[in-house]
């Protein structure tokens, strides 16, 4: 893989600071008490210029888990077994690690972003766009036709829903300790049910 170059990394480097000093200030004072002027003030850069790097105020904070979009699609290309049996190995080893994707992470900058993405009525509208590039892509993995959109749908609600707990009961006080070995038992239920769900070959080829 060719290794971006110097005017890509400018611009990656720019998105990464405009998404950072747009998320310290919505932490800090809301998310709807912040204005795109504002942002672009603290950035030194011109309203238009944010822009054209975010279209929306809220693309500012979901620019933190954009990359995450097509990671079930690539677990899925790249495995030597079935889509399933690799996602499932996927999530267990991003509760092994407490990857905040998984909802398994106490470190108080992740609760924090966690806690605007999900209190923020207009954040929580704009993370379902996110969810469904996530369910396209993985349903163009597993063969685009409509049994892959299908399976693609349910596994990608599975994933959500299991993190969602976590994070639900990491928000509410647990520990991480206290909450790993149920998230782990949750996630290896979920997925056999999945296995036996999507046992049509077609949905797990």
């Amino acid at each position: 893989m060719t290794a971006p170059g110097l005017r890509q990394r400018k611009k990656q480097r720019m998105y990464e600071t405009l998404s950072e000093i747009a998320i310290r200030l919505f932490l800090e004072k809301g998310f709807d008490a912040v204005s795109v002027a504002e942002i672009a003030a603290a950035a030194e850069v011109s309203k238009p210029t944010l822009f054209r790097y975010f279209p929306a105020k809220e693309d500012l904070v979901l620019h933190r888990i954009a990359d995450h979009e097509d990671e079930a699609a690539q677990v899925v290309a790249g495995a030597g077994v079935g889509p399933v049996a690799a996602l499932r190995a996927h999530f267990l080893e991003g509760l092994e690690r407490c990857d905040p994707v998984t909802g398994l992470n106490d470190h108080p900058a992740v609760l924090d972003f966690h806690r605007l993405l999900y209190g923020t009525p207009s954040l929580v509208a704009r993370a379902y766009a996110h969810l469904e590039r996530q369910e396209a892509a993985l349903a163009e993995a597993l063969g685009g036709d409509l049994d892959a959109r299908l399976a693609a749908g349910q596994i990608i609600a599975v994933r959500r829903v299991l993190a969602m707990e976590n994070w639900r009961r990491i928000s509410a006080g647990e520990r991480v300790a206290d909450v790993k070995g149920d998230a782990v038992t949750a996630a290896e239920r979920a997925f056999d049910a999945l296995e036996r769900a999507l046992s049509h070959p077609d949905a797990t080829r």
